[in-house]
């Protein structure tokens, strides 16, 4: 028997949300059909991929194994069936800025595609923070930036978003505010809170505390975001970051919950950035419209 996307795709949920039953809600199918993909994807492989429990389900060792896997597939795929080709005869040097996070979290695989769709494009990386990547692109230093748009107040700066990446609390599994019907602001600055700094976060977090009579009562303050995951997977306190950086598990291998706040807390906007009325190359606009293409933006052409 072999395995099939929709198996791949309903063990991820399942594994992401670690619950049947949140997966189910999250594809829109029943509990059952989840259930039983599942079971034949074990049978598949030859391996249980899950130890269940009355708290839900937990990657067992070849899961957690086969979740990469799981997750590459799924990628190839995704670039497979969205992405149609581009024409890859554009060729010049290009000079790229990108945060921290970016780099980390969002970049190197798209940078990955562009050098195959685009071989003759010489890409340049600098990982920088935002207030030098501000100043090297009206300085032309760099070409083009991939950052936090949501951080750019700049007027000679043009920015263009290609995702808006929604901010939730982490908690580690079990978490008593999981039992809750919502959670706030207010219900949050009770718990030890692990304030990410990295990337102006903790000036972007501070923001919408602000708006609120509460303030966070900071355990502590790390630039580090598997320094956070690792304290809140371990119960030491709880964050506020978005999805992007989220992961499931942390390096010791215990799970990271998810909770949407009920008060506003603005999404990390990622994007590109390039100095106001820059005439674009030919590489330039290459690497702009793979991202317009890739992320189903209007106006992508070659």
């Amino acid at each position: 028997m072999s395995l099939s996307l929709r198996q791949l795709r309903y063990f991820v949920a399942t594994a992401e949300c670690g619950q049947v039953s949140h997966a189910a809600i999250d594809l829109a199918i029943s509990q059952s059909a989840v259930t039983s993909a599942i079971k034949e994807l074990e049978r598949t492989v030859g391996a249980s991929l899950f130890s269940r429990s009355a708290q839900g389900m937990e990657l067992t060792t070849a899961g957690r194994q086969f979740l990469s896997h799981a997750y590459e597939i799924l990628a190839k795929v995704d670039e497979a069936t969205h992405l149609n080709l581009l024409v890859g005869d554009v060729e010049g040097e290009l000079s790229v800025a990108a945060t921290y996070t970016v780099i980390g979290y969002f970049l190197p695989l798209h940078i990955e595609r562009i050098r195959r769709i685009f071989p003759r494009i010489r890409i340049h990386l600098h990982e920088l923070n935002r207030e030098s990547i501000e100043e090297g692109l009206l300085a032309n230093e760099y070409d083009i930036s991939v950052l936090l748009t949501s951080n750019i107040t700049n007027p000679m700066l043009t920015t263009e978003t290609l995702i808006s990446s929604v901010r939730r609390l982490w908690v580690p599994a079990q978490h008593g505010l999981l039992r809750l019907d919502s959670v706030g602001l207010r219900d949050i600055a009770r718990e030890p809170y692990i304030m990410l700094t990295v990337d102006e976060a903790a000036h972007s977090s501070l923001k919408y505390w602000s708006n609120t009579p509460h303030q966070p009562r900071v355990l502590l303050r790390t630039s580090s975001v598997e320094a956070v995951r690792s304290m809140v997977a371990n119960g030491l306190g709880v964050a506020i970051l978005s999805d992007m950086v989220h992961r499931p598990w942390s390096l010791e291998g215990r799970r990271i919950e998810t909770i949407t706040v009920q008060d506003p807390v603005p999404p990390m906007d990622v994007g590109l950035a390039w100095r106001a009325n820059a005439i674009f190359s030919p590489a330039m606009q290459a690497f702009r419209s793979y991202f317009q293409q890739a992320f189903g933006l209007p106006g992508y052409s070659l």
